[in-house]
């Protein structure tokens, strides 16, 4: 790590950026209900997060069809994404002190292009990254590299100047995976503190977003 200068932050968007946990979780318990008639475990809900819906949908619904168990989430998930979002709070503070000391910021998110256009247009996100890569762009989604990579490709970057920040275990594999640093903020849901050990391990623990600028500074030392 010494001899890595960073001048890339790739971010996740959903637990990291924005607040849609809550989202996420009714719209599975809507889901459940739908098609099973009674709520779903809300520990598995929540060790889902950041996989594609696909893998999901395979786990907990099994005997439905996939079709039918994706429109199941997705009819009130969408309905309701627009109204129930939030940024995380510094988050914009984060992403103004990012721009303003010259680092390159794409996003890497493992949700569909469309809704994501909708939260970054909402919260007038796009000033700030030059990349913008969905589950839409890849064939392969986290933790396969593909995103990342993806990623540095539009923006002209290597790995090696290059650090992760997501709340999944997905991401931390998808940076490993690519060969870039990995950050693991501190409000996640997703990845409970007895998880973050041996090959969950991320390379940092962001306890609020300002607290990346000082990662990244002794980084760059």
């Amino acid at each position: 790590m010494s001899n890595r200068r960073i001048d890339t932050v790739l971010l996740d968007f959903d637990g990291t950026l924005m607040d849609t946990n809550d989202l996420v979780i009714r719209s599975w318990q809507h889901a459940f209900r739908t098609l099973t008639g009674k709520d779903g475990s809300p520990e598995d809900i929540l060790r889902s997060f950041g996989e594609p819906i696909e893998n999901t949908v395979a786990k907990f619904f099994p005997d439905r069809e996939e079709r039918e168990a994706v429109q199941a989430y997705r009819t009130y998930h969408h309905e309701e994404f627009e109204n129930s979002i939030k940024l995380f709070p510094g988050i914009v503070n984060l992403l103004d002190a990012l721009k303003s000391e010259g680092y390159t910021l794409g996003l890497v998110t493992s949700r569909l292009r469309r809704t994501a256009k909708i939260g970054m247009e909402k919260f007038d996100l796009f000033r700030y990254f030059d990349s913008f890569v969905t589950v839409d762009d890849t064939e392969n989604a986290k933790p396969d590299p593909a995103p990342i990579l993806l990623s540095l490709d539009n923006l002209r970057k290597t790995p090696e100047s290059a650090i992760m920040v997501g709340d999944t275990l997905h991401d931390i594999h998808c940076a490993r995976n690519a060969g870039v640093l990995s950050a693991l903020v501190s409000w996640t849901l997703a990845v409970p503190e007895h998880k973050r050990t041996g090959a969950n391990e991320p390379d940092f623990i962001v306890g609020e977003p300002t607290e990346l600028m000082d990662i990244l500074q002794e980084l760059n030392r």
